[in-house]
């Protein structure tokens, strides 16, 4: 995260500077020293001058501090606090104020965030919107669901509230109780929850497994699924997929269904997983190119090479940020064919700005574009094969995911389950591994046999690591 108070500390000075300069009004204003005149240190055009604006905004603080009922309600930082909140949620939704007693519950919460009800939330079209729910976490086990808006927290309506705010009200110590209200879109139902914060564990690597015959038939096919992307995953992974190809393991199905993202590197290091070492496959771009960082590279496995068996990844409305770069990526370099629904459309860069007063500015700062210069930003990622489950069906896989058995059970159990995302993409790489053999067969065939030549492009070269240019 980086931090930055030059800029800041000179746009308060212009606030202050042309707070001073005009204040008209229909009642007398109150004497207020002028400062001297800074100058505006930002790249705007010309035409786009300041002092107008922000001595309208004066004018309106006036009368508001005249005119409002409440008179307790009206002091100066009362109303820049809401000046500011309102100026950085009209940017996008991931752009908020925090005021100092915020930013410091924000600071304390990401240094221990491991208590909580297991929710990620994320404004959208003026709503608080859960994007993820942990499996693992309270708020899965009472039934709430990724698509489901948040109506209240306790006696808090969440109208208007920022998603730091909505953060600290739902964090607490394990134990402790919390009221949540949600909307359900999609059966436009009102549910209330009484939901006890738990404990939740930190690993982001689960369910590694070889799937059960009943899925695959001859093949041997593995699973993993990748919750968040935290400091260990990608070393996490790799351990897994090498006890996986160790059993037999043939191709892949990659699940990042509800995946809220995380660390960009850690994404970066799992796409290198089964991409050539020092491919590009991010770059960020902000206002200024001579400030962008270099690409971002596929890090090196200790001189291993890249693992190149086929992979398909699952996504769905609950992937959002490094999960959705990961699929970007894969996708762009024909690595991993795309299963399941559109993702969320997370793909900007915030940087936290700390002002001279304790409170901080949450910007966006940039945004970041795969190997193909397309950016997932507001638009996601669109699978190759669109596979959508139901509310039902949802619900099933999320509580198979809290309560299942461990070994042959667990793979028992999952290919029982009726998960048709996971299906179609088993149904893919059966198809990929079937189409392989017909190109490497593993005794000659008679002479007789017609020789087959296929029309289109071979398939598994849509699913083999680059040469280092894009398709």
């Amino acid at each position: 995260m980086r931090f930055s108070t030059s800029l800041l500390g000179s746009v308060a000075c212009v606030l202050c500077a042309a707070a001073g300069s005009q204040l008209t009004c229909s009642a007398q204003a109150p004497a207020v020293p002028r400062p001297p005149v800074v100058p505006v240190p930002v790249d705007l055009p010309k035409a786009d001058d300041p002092y107008p604006e922000i001595a309208r905004l004066t004018t309106a603080m006036q009368i508001i501090r005249e005119s409002f009922v409440d008179k307790g309600k009206v002091g100066y930082k009362q109303l820049m606090d809401g000046a500011l909140q309102g100026m950085l949620s009209s940017l996008d939704p991931h752009c908020e104020y925090m005021a100092r007693d915020l930013f410091e519950d924000v600071q304390r919460e990401q240094a221990d965030s491991s208590e909580g009800v297991g929710i990620t939330v994320v404004l959208r079209q003026g709503e608080l919107v859960i994007v993820t729910v942990r499996e693992d976490g309270p708020a899965a086990k009472a039934g709430i669901l990724g698509g489901d808006v948040l109506v209240r927290i306790n006696d808090v309506l969440a109208d208007n509230m920022g998603t730091a705010e909505a953060v600290k009200l739902l964090k607490g110590k394990a134990g402790e109780s919390v009221r949540i209200t949600i909307r359900r879109p999609r059966t436009k139902q009102f549910l209330e929850f009484n939901i006890v914060r738990a404990l939740l564990h930190d690993s982001s690597v689960v369910d590694a497994m070889l799937l059960h015959t009943k899925m695959t038939g001859s093949q041997k096919i593995g699973y993993v699924r990748i919750s968040e992307f935290t400091q260990a995953t990608a070393k996490d992974l790799a351990r897994d997929l090498d006890k996986l190809e160790a059993e037999g393991m043939e191709a892949l199905v990659l699940d990042v269904r509800n995946n809220p993202g995380g660390l960009l590197d850690t994404a970066i290091a799992t796409c290198g997983e089964f991409l050539p070492e020092q491919t590009v496959v991010v770059t960020t771009e902000g206002r200024k190119a001579a400030d962008d960082p270099p690409p971002y590279r596929t890090p090196g496995r200790e001189g291993k090479p890249a693992r190149k068996y086929p992979v398909a990844v699952l996504v769905n409305h609950g992937s959002a940020s490094a999960a959705e770069i990961l699929a970007a990526v894969l996708q762009d370099l024909r690595r991993a064919v795309i299963v399941g629904t559109q993702s969320f459309g997370k793909g900007s860069v915030q940087t936290l700005l700390p002002m001279k007063d304790g409170s901080a500015l949450r910007l966006t700062t940039a945004k970041y574009f795969t190997p193909s210069h397309r950016t997932i930003h507001e638009q996601g990622v669109t699978p190759n094969i669109v596979s959508a489950l139901t509310t039902e069906e949802e619900i099933a896989v999320t509580k198979w995911r809290a309560t299942h058995a461990q070994g042959e059970s667990a793979a028992w159990d999952l290919a029982s389950l009726g998960d048709k995302q996971l299906d179609r993409a088993v149904d893919t790489l059966k198809g990929v591994l079937v189409y392989q053999s017909f190109q490497n067969p593993a005794a000659p065939q008679p002479k007789s046999e017609a020789k087959i030549t296929p029309s289109q492009p071979k398939l598994d070269a849509l699913l083999a690591p680059p040469t280092g240019k894009l398709p």
